[in-house]
């Protein structure tokens, strides 16, 4: 049992990746790879403010928020002065500035040796020790993510981003400032990255850069084209498949070194057949 509790857990934390990702690529058509960043930063934030500031779970990631807010906006704003390829360009170069940061501002992140001891969520007396009850909070977290999609998706300012995603030139025609909503969009998505990355933190109660590193990014962006793009649902399915399939290759028997080879090879196969027989994944709504 515990051993499905921890894949459900991994799997809202995915989940809300995906969907804060999704929001960026599926519904702007805005191709970013610095989510392993932010993710990052929401990890670090709550993983320092635990055990060094002595604040609580909810308060920190509060901070996560604000600090993520703060580069978002300053980099969202960069970014939105450029389009594919480049913004694309842009934004992995971002996930390697942070990846760097925490790997060398030793005397903050403590560098390689990572953050340990971080805290569970408590609310009151009342603390989250247990993996199933850590599941029913970060459950309502995932739950909240996935409406916030669907409210935006439905929204006026979520059909300016589909227009914007279709034609941004036509949509600036229209009156609209394209990046206003760019630079919303990706502090919007850069936020909750972070809120999944406090999650991860207080779970795993230790961390270190490597997890934060450009390929995370990558490995996001490959849930949401399995998926599909400009879906909910697609996120969700693309994350439940690609974080149960790792645990299919071990049920298989494999070395541990063979299933990683392997799980890398049939993560890129994936991305190659979705591409050529099925573009806009399985629930998506648009072709990459």
């Amino acid at each position: 049992m515990e051993y499905i509790i921890n894949l459900a857990i991994l799997f809202c934390i995915y989940g809300m990746l995906a969907l804060s990702l999704n929001m960026v690529i599926g519904m702007s058509g805005l191709v970013s790879l610095a989510q392993a960043a932010f993710y990052g930063i929401g990890a670090y934030a709550t993983a320092i403010g635990m055990t060094s500031l002595g604040m609580g779970f909810f308060s920190s990631i509060l901070l996560g928020i604000l600090i993520n807010a703060i580069i978002s906006l300053v980099v969202g704003k960069i970014l939105a002065r450029f389009q594919y390829d480049y913004y694309a360009i842009v934004s992995a170069g971002l996930s390697v500035i942070v990846f760097s940061i925490l790997l060398n501002w030793k005397d903050v992140t403590n560098g390689a040796l990572g953050i340990y001891g971080i805290g569970k969520p408590a609310i009151g007396s009342y603390t989250f020790y247990s993996n199933a009850t850590f599941l029913g909070l970060i459950f309502i977290f995932t739950v909240a993510v996935y409406l916030l999609y669907m409210w935006i998706d439905r929204s006026s300012f979520g059909r300016v981003l589909k227009g914007l995603r279709e034609d941004e030139k036509l949509t600036q025609s229209m009156g609209y400032k394209t990046k206003h909503y760019k630079s919303i969009i990706f502090v919007l998505s850069a936020t909750l990255s972070g809120v999944a990355g406090s999650f991860f933190a207080s779970y795993i109660a230790f961390i270190d850069p490597s997890t934060f590193q450009l390929k995370e990014g990558i490995f996001l962006f490959t849930i949401i084209i399995v998926g599909g793009l400009s879906s909910a649902l697609g996120s969700v399915v693309g994350a439940l498949v690609l974080i149960s399939l790792p645990e299919v290759l071990r049920f298989i028997g494999l070395p541990y070194e063979t299933a990683a080879q392997l799980q890398q090879i049939i993560y890129g196969a994936m991305l190659v057949l979705m591409m050529v027989f099925k573009p806009q994944g399985l629930f998506g709504k648009y072709r990459m």
